[in-house]
C-alpha cells in the first residue's frame, strides 16, 4: 500500500489538474458538550486515491470559535497505531493552528504525497480550547480513538487509550485526481448512514458502491456518504433537514457530480400528517437546486419497513405514492429501485427476510451489498443533468 508520506508525483505548476475531489465525507451535526485540550484520532475509510490530500473541519454547530493546534494525517497499522514515516501534520495558510469561527468550516493546505484508494486515512487532531457545542457525526460506524492532551505526532497507539464511535470535527477528505475523476455524494439516513451493517468493516451500501466504482471504467470514484440516523428530507430533528444542508454536505464538495439522494422514510413515518404531495415538493426542491449547481440527481425509491413499529396503512399508501412518483415522473437523471431490490417476493410491504437486519427497516450487509449492486454506474457518470 501507498503511503501518504510519499513525494508527489504531479510537477509544481500543473494545470491539467483540478482542485480536487471528495474521497471521504460525514454529514456533520450538533451532539454533545465540547471538551478543552482533548485530541481526537478519527479513522475514515477513502474512496477514491489521488495527491495533495486536504481536510475540512467543521464548527458548523459552535455557538463560539474553536481552536485546532495540532492536526495530522497518517495512515492506520491496527487500532490507533499508524503505518510508521506516514504521520504527517497539516497547516492551515501555512500555520499550524487554525482558530475556526462559530458556524463555519476551514480547508487544510494541501498536504503534498498519494493518498491510495481504499485506504484506511487517520486524522488526529488537539484543540486546547473546544468549548460549547461540538460539531461531529454520532454514529459513524467506525472505531476512532481519543485522548487527553496533544498526542497527535505520535505514531505509538500508547496515548490514545480511549474509544469512540464519532467522529468529532472532521467532515470531509478530498484529494487531487485526473482532470475528469469525479465524485457521488448519498445524501440520506439512517440507512445510508449504514446502521444495522457490522462496524469497522466498511459494510455500508456506499462503501459497496465505492468498491464497485474502483473496478469499474467510469469517472466517478469518489464516495461522500452524508447519511444522518434520523434525518428527514423536510424537517430538522435528528440533523438539519435533508434541504436545509444540501449546500453544506452536498453541493460545497468538491468534484461532486451527481446527488444520489435515498430520503423520506422518516417523514413518512413520523406521523406528522406529512403528505406525499409534501415529501414529492421537497424532492423537487433538491432536484432544482442541485441542477442549478450543475450536478445530475439519482433517486432511490423508499424500502419497505412494515414490521417497524411505526408501519401503518396509511405510511404505507404514502410510501406507494411517492414511489410511483420516482419511478415515473422524469423529475430525476436516473432513478434506482430499492424497493423492489429489498422486498419480498410474497408481501411487498415488508423486506425480504434474508436482508432484514432484524428491525424490519435496516437492511444487514447482504441489503447493504446487494442495493449497491443494484446500482447502474453509468447512470452516476451523468454529465448533462435535466434541465
Amino acid at each position: 500500500m501507498a503511503c501518504a508520506c510519499q513525494s508527489p508525483s504531479t510537477p509544481a505548476g500543473a494545470t491539467d489538474v483540478p482542485e480536487g475531489v471528495i474521497t471521504w465525507g460525514a454529514s456533520a451535526d450538533r451532539f454533545g458538550e465540547a471538551a478543552a485540550d482533548r485530541g481526537y484520532r478519527l479513522v475514515v475509510h477513502t474512496s477514491v486515491g489521488g495527491q495533495d490530500l486536504r481536510v475540512r473541519l467543521s464548527n458548523a454547530f459552535g455557538d463560539r470559535p474553536v481552536t485546532f493546534d495540532s492536526v495530522y494525517a497518517g495512515l492506520q497499522k491496527r487500532g490507533a497505531e499508524l503505518v510508521r514515516g506516514s504521520n504527517r501534520r497539516l497547516t492551515f495558510d501555512g500555520a499550524r493552528s487554525v482558530s475556526v469561527p462559530a458556524g463555519k468550516t476551514v480547508l487544510s493546505d494541501r498536504l503534498p504525497g498519494r493518498l491510495p484508494a481504499a485506504a484506511d486515512l487517520v486524522v488526529s487532531l488537539h484543540s486546547p480550547d473546544a468549548a460549547g457545542p461540538a460539531t461531529g457525526h454520532w454514529m459513524a460506524m467506525q472505531t476512532s480513538y481519543a485522548t487527553s492532551g496533544d498526542h497527535t505526532a505520535e505514531e505509538s497507539a500508547a496515548a490514545w487509550t480511549q474509544t469512540t464511535g464519532s467522529w468529532f470535527y472532521l467532515d470531509a477528505v478530498s484529494v487531487r485526481a485526473s482532470a475528469r475523476t469525479a465524485a457521488v455524494v448519498a445524501l440520506g439516513d439512517s440507512i445510508t448512514d449504514g446502521w444495522q451493517s457490522t462496524s469497522d468493516l466498511d459494510r455500508r451500501w456506499p462503501d459497496y458502491l465505492a468498491r464497485r466504482l474502483q473496478r469499474a471504467d467510469t469517472e466517478v470514484k469518489g464516495v461522500a456518504n452524508e447519511g444522518i440516523s434520523g434525518n428527514k428530507v423536510l424537517a430538522d430533528g435528528a440533523g438539519q433537514s435533508a434541504l436545509n444542508r444540501l449546500e453544506r454536505d452536498v453541493l460545497s464538495q468538491p468534484g461532486v457530480r451527481t446527488v444520489f439522494l435515498f430520503e423520506g422514510v422518516n417523514d413518512l413515518k413520523a406521523h406528522t400528517g406529512v403528505t406525499a404531495d409534501d415529501l414529492i415538493g421537497g424532492y423537487q426542491e433538491i432536484v432544482e437546486r442541485a441542477h442549478a449547481a450543475g450536478k445530475c440527481v439519482v433517486s432511490a425509491t423508499v424500502g419497505p419497513f412494515k414490521g417497524w413499529s411505526e408501519w401503518d396503512p396509511e405510511a404505507e399508501a404514502v410510501r406507494r405514492e411517492v414511489n410511483t412518483f420516482i419511478r415515473t415522473s422524469g423529475e430525476f437523471d436516473a432513478v434506482t429501485d430499492f424497493d423492489r431490490v429489498l422486498r419480498s417476493p410474497y408481501d411487498h410491504e415488508r423486506m425480504l427476510p434474508t436482508f432484514d437486519g432484524g428491525d424490519h427497516i435496516h437492511p444487514n450487509d447482504k441489503g447493504m451489498q446487494a442495493m449497491a449492486d443494484s446500482v447502474d454506474l453509468k447512470s452516476l457518470d451523468c454529465a448533462d443533468p435535466a434541465p
